[in-house]
């Protein structure tokens, strides 16, 4: 992942790397373009790592000893040495006294997270702390086909109270393209449960700030979200 700095001028952010780029490969891949040519970035937080991150980080690390068998530190270790690798070198520690910054523990809790969506480890002690209101997290309830409140099989269910968003009554799925609505993933019960308090106050019971992302047409067919994704 590179690194610059972003400075707000003109009514503008201008985005400047921390180290040079190759106008080759910029060109080869842009149509030998090096003007307006799309990046992803997101704004790093510099305040110090949180000691609620440093729980849930323990908290999952204990659903994956409780899973795995593996010691809790051998497994602290384990994610600290793949941090390290990911980041060409950076260290990372979630003690007290840790020179880490909020964005640095938001990587390595990803990672976690990462870890288990794929290995499709049971998680009970950590379920309840995780950022259930980030999107990051949110995708990857979709993506797994997880139940965004309690980690359950899930399907993927369409947020209303959104204009356009809702299929209506008789309305084909298969005609819709999904990757253009907001979606969310719930299980039976929570999907239940939302049809009947409705999107606001089913939030407010599971203390969601919000309830729903859109997701590329790619990842919506390969978890079998059949749709009209031509359009």
């Amino acid at each position: 992942m590179e690194s610059g700095k972003a400075y707000w001028r003109n009514d503008r952010w201008i985005i400047i790397p921390d180290k040079e780029q190759n106008l080759e490969r910029v060109e080869t891949l842009n149509g030998g373009k090096t003007d307006g040519v799309p990046i992803v970035f997101e704004l790093a937080d510099p305040r110090k790592a949180r000691p609620k991150q440093r729980a849930l980080f323990f908290s999952l690390l204990g659903d994956i000893h409780n899973w795995s068998g593996e010691p809790t530190e051998w497994l602290k270790d384990y994610f600290y040495t793949r941090y390290t690798i990911k980041t060409a070198g950076a260290d990372i520690s979630l003690a007290d006294d840790t020179k880490n910054t909020v964005s640095d523990a938001t990587e390595l809790i990803e990672d976690v997270v990462d870890f288990i969506f794929e290995f499709g480890v049971p998680i009970h002690e950590g379920y309840t702390l995780l950022p259930r209101n980030e999107n990051y997290f949110q995708y990857e309830c979709i993506k797994h086909c997880q139940c965004l409140v309690c980690g359950q099989r899930g399907d993927v269910h369409h947020v209303e109270g959104i204009p356009g968003n809702t299929v209506g009554m008789g309305g084909n799925r298969n005609h819709v393209n999904h990757s253009k609505r907001v979606l969310t993933c719930l299980c039976r019960t929570h999907h239940t449960e939302i049809h009947q308090l409705g999107t606001q106050k089913f939030c407010q019971l599971h203390h969601l700030t919000n309830v729903g992302i859109k997701v590329d047409a790619q990842t919506l067919k390969r978890i079998g979200v059949q749709g009209n994704y031509d359009e």
